[in-house]
């Protein structure tokens, strides 16, 4: 499940995802490129089709609405989220949280149902880390560490925050100025850095690129191979 500031690029990360699975570009998860508010008000629930074999990729990316300071999504709805007890299609009220009596609550969430990694994604520059929503987003990780779920944050856009990687995206990992940015998630929120995969969305491109794909596959490969891990444990 991703979950983060509004306007992080969580949804266009999954975009992103299936883009560089099925060698073109795609916009299934719906973004708005205005921002401000978040533009997903649902929990929803993406698979990604191989090819045209009939058949899915093993794993399911859950979107919820972004965090706001004043509105967005409840603290309390994603705690239920990850535990499996808000069913897709649950149209989100920021004023307050899932009660158990609504349609879409679940009362008795399977193992498929629960949230087997999460990951929090912020963007480059850091932008929506305010004291208020650092502390929404820690509550989030220390509720995912009580149930020992694993977690990763994804830092995006950052072509849009690094001239270095916007002339050339394979100067990541050389980037002082990433370094310190993860650095500073790192130190805010609690991430080990190895836990912090730096990525670039599609947003405005027509192709997919080797190099934007080995970003965002390297952070998809951590992210499975975890809750693979976590699924054996049970």
């Amino acid at each position: 499940m991703l979950y983060g500031p509004v306007g992080a690029g969580k949804s266009s990360f999954i975009n992103s995802v299936e883009s560089a699975l099925r060698g073109e570009i795609t916009d299934r998860a719906k973004t708005d490129a205005i921002g401000g508010k978040s533009y997903t008000t649902k929990y929803k629930a993406y698979k990604i089709k191989k090819g045209d074999t009939g058949t899915h990729y093993p794993f399911v990316f859950n979107d919820v609405m972004g965090l706001e300071k004043d509105e967005g999504v409840c603290v309390e709805d994603i705690k239920l989220a990850i535990k499996g007890h808000v069913k897709n299609g649950y149209n989100f009220n920021p004023r307050s949280s899932l009660s158990e009596d609504n349609q879409h609550y679940n009362r008795d969430p399977s193992l498929n149902d629960r949230v087997h990694v999460l990951v929090c994604v912020i963007p480059g520059s850091i932008a929506g880390l305010q004291d208020d929503s650092v502390r929404k987003l820690r509550e989030v990780r220390l509720a995912a560490r009580d149930m020992g779920i694993p977690e990763f944050a994804i830092l995006t856009r950052i072509d849009e925050t690094c001239p270095e990687v916007n002339k050339d995206i394979r100067n990541v990992y050389k980037s002082k100025y990433l370094k310190k940015k993860i650095e500073e998630v790192s130190g805010r929120m609690g991430f080990p850095q190895n836990c912090i995969f730096p990525v670039k969305n599609y947003h405005s491109e027509i192709n997919i690129h080797d190099d934007t794909d080995t970003l965002i596959l390297s952070a998809l490969t951590g992210m499975i191979e975890s809750g693979e891990d976590f699924v054996n444990d049970l």
